[in-house]
């Protein structure tokens, strides 16, 4: 191999991977999904082994060592953000069989596996497993998984939780149905399957207790499937008031001052900063604190476990409502389609419309803060 050869095969770095997903963001908006060379370069940045164990080639890092690679991804483009998230993959498969796990993550730690779980469709007990048929929505990140899981119910696993079968990406057929303004580029598109058998092994109980004692699995996993979600919305907040920023400088076509010297600007950027920067900071405290209680207790504590919930809500609804303030203070300008911070307001949006960070989140932590009855997810 020439020495030229050599230096092409070099993977990018971090700063270049950033750098190529701003420039191609239009690209990703018209083809509705992050392309296969976008998810190699994850896969070089450690994405999809950064909750991998070791042992199992990975690179056992923090959650909120995460986040933050995930906030810095959805700073460029959030919805290469979202689908980067789902690196957090390699917790949830912490609850199949060890042997499972280690068939997949240690011939290749940076497997990709995205999931469809609800509506949970009826399978049949068959030999060799469970033969697998349905359609579900919000596969987000299908078009470039290894590994795909469904959600099923059948009658020997009767839970409140979905039962999952894992298959090959192979055996999935995508359903285009993904067309939307937020987040559009998340292909997150339905997935279809017909009569698949998936052995007992290559399921799990989402939300289960994991077979592995590794410190990354005794963190809350609902917390933290919140928490890589939450982190977008920061980056397409970061990503919107940084275009504030930089164009604020620039003289008015119509000889107005600047945007920058206008005070009503000035006052309502500085309140979108700050809120920005207040749930960014309270999340990554609230993170490291977690970790760092269990690398001396099993578990963490009932309180932290509340707040771990609570403050990815939080970045969620406050990621959000600082790119719509940065959209306001836009102009006129900003309604054009493809703008910029059109494109960072919804995306930001439709991260705090998830499930997991929705309004009815916060019910769930007031909740558990009186000791009253929530949903699954909250101590």
């Amino acid at each position: 191999m020439t020495a030229d050869a050599a230096l092409a095969e070099q993977p990018l770095t971090k700063d270049e991977v950033l750098a190529s997903i701003r420039a191609r963001a239009t690209e990703f908006q018209n083809l509705r999904h992050i392309p296969q060379d976008v998810v190699d370069q994850f896969k070089a940045l450690g994405v999809y082994r950064a909750f991998v164990p070791a042992r199992f080639g990975g690179d056992e890092i923090s959650p909120a060592a995460f986040c933050r690679l995930i906030e810095d991804i959805s700073a460029a483009d959030a919805s290469a953000g979202w689908v980067a998230s789902f690196g957090v993959s390699a917790t949830y498969l912490s609850t199949l069989p060890t042997d499972t796990y280690a068939e997949i993550f240690g011939k290749n730690p940076d497997t990709v596996f995205a999931g469809a779980m609800f509506p949970p469709q009826p399978a049949k007990t068959v030999a060799g497993g469970y033969e697998v048929t349905g359609q579900w929505p919000w596969g987000s990140g299908i078009m470039g998984a290894d590994l795909a899981g469904a959600g099923i119910k059948v009658e020997d696993q009767n839970t409140k939780l979905p039962l999952i079968a894992i298959m090959p990406k192979a055996k999935v057929e995508v359903v285009d149905t993904w067309k939307t303004l937020g987040l559009r580029a998340t292909g997150s598109h339905d997935i279809k399957v017909d009569r698949v058998v998936v052995p007992r092994e290559w399921t799990f109980i989402r939300g289960s207790k994991p077979t592995m004692d590794d410190r990354i699995f005794r963190y809350p996993s609902m917390a933290l499937a919140s928490q890589v979600l939450a982190v977008v919305a920061l980056g397409a907040a970061r990503a919107a008031l940084d275009f504030l920023h930089n164009s604020g400088s620039r003289q008015s076509v119509t000889g107005a001052p600047k945007p920058g010297a206008r005070p009503y600007l000035q006052t309502e950027y500085a309140k979108a900063r700050g809120m920005y920067l207040g749930a960014q900071a309270l999340f990554y405290d609230t993170l490291d604190e977690a970790y760092a209680e269990l690398e001396h207790q099993e578990t963490v504590s009932r309180d932290t476990h509340i707040r771990l919930r609570l403050v990815a809500s939080k970045a969620a609804k406050d990621g959000a409502e600082a790119a719509r303030m940065a959209f306001a203070l836009g102009g006129s300008a900003a309604i054009n389609e493809g703008h910029p911070l059109g494109r960072y307001m919804l995306d930001a949006a439709g991260v705090a419309q998830h499930a997991f960070l929705s309004e009815g989140t916060w019910t769930g932590a007031g909740a558990a803060m009186f000791d009253e009855p929530t949903m699954p997810g909250y101590p």
